[in-house]
């Protein structure tokens, strides 16, 4: 699996943003996060994804 594809948890993944885990599933409620995978139980995010949305977020 290469980086890119490499899935991270919600903790993993709000650590690389900067974010707290916290905002990171309050923008999962409100739509406004990156896109993610729902595994079960388990919600994953791609590095890749994480990525494309930060480039969204230019201003």
């Amino acid at each position: 699996m290469n980086d890119e594809s490499m899935l991270l948890n919600t903790d993993q993944a709000a650590q690389r943003l900067g974010l707290s885990p916290r905002t990171l599933e309050r923008y999962r409620v409100t739509g406004e996060g990156p896109e993610y995978l729902k595994i079960g139980r388990a919600v994953r995010y791609t590095v890749s994804a994480l990525e494309r949305w930060l480039k969204g977020c230019k201003r």
